[in-house]
């Protein structure tokens, strides 16, 4: 279980005192402290970590607004004094919610809910939903979409829901044909049909099967980057 992470908290004692209790954990490496959603974006951009420790009552923005922010987003622990906000902290996929002061033992429960980390590149996939099955090369994929802890593949008509984060496929498909759109999407970039301008001035790209996937503002400028546009 080894995961490199960030802690955001407001509060210093707070950020203290859980380094102190992440010394049990030797597979947990803290990259990096934030006390706001600024810094903490910088932090993510700079470090790109596997998992964040994120209280949610910040100066400048809660924790729920730095995730909105965020084109791919890190597994998450929220760490707070408040209860109120543990149904939108699930809405969101967040691995586990645990109320300050943070004891021990739930810090271990939690951290046993960290999914295996898995980047060897995937050749061939086998996708089941419900009765029907199919054996795909990745590049027949033209879309994924992320549903909470689950992702949609897009692929000849077909549309199934599997059990796996967005985030873990990426990791294990072909960098040079996936490219991240968003927080919500990854796009094949061999099915795209042409690219287009919204009235934000991000691009819209039109995959095969008229999807029309908008591209975040950093993601439109990493693409005209990579393909020199």
């Amino acid at each position: 279980m080894n995961r490199k992470a960030l802690i955001i908290d407001d509060e210093r004692l707070a950020r203290k005192e859980l380094r102190r209790l992440l010394e049990a954990h030797p597979g947990i490496e803290i990259l990096a402290e934030a006390a706001n959603i600024i810094e903490a974006r910088e932090a993510i951009q700079t470090h790109n970590p596997d998992l964040l420790f994120l209280d949610i009552q910040m100066p400048g923005g809660t924790g729920f607004d730095l995730l909105e922010q965020l084109d791919t987003a890190p597994e998450v622990i929220f760490t707070t004094a408040y209860d109120a906000f543990a149904l939108k902290a699930f809405e969101v996929s967040a691995l586990d919610y645990l109320l300050k002061p943070i004891a021990a033992e739930r810090l271990d429960q939690a951290l046993q809910k960290l999914t295996p980390v898995n980047t060897t590149p995937l050749d061939h996939l086998f996708v089941k939903d419900g009765d029907r099955c199919w054996f795909l090369k990745p590049g027949e994929l033209t879309l994924l979409e992320s549903e909470g802890n689950y992702t949609r593949l897009f692929f000849n008509q077909q549309k199934p829901l599997i059990h796996r984060s967005l985030q873990s496929l990426e990791d294990r498909l072909p960098k040079d044909i996936f490219f991240r759109a968003n927080r919500k999407h990854l796009i094949n970039l061999n099915h795209i049909l042409n690219v287009g301008l919204n009235p934000a001035d991000n691009l819209v790209a039109t995959l095969k099967g008229n999807f029309e996937i908008e591209l975040s503002r950093r993601q439109s400028t990493l693409f005209k980057s990579r393909l020199s546009l």
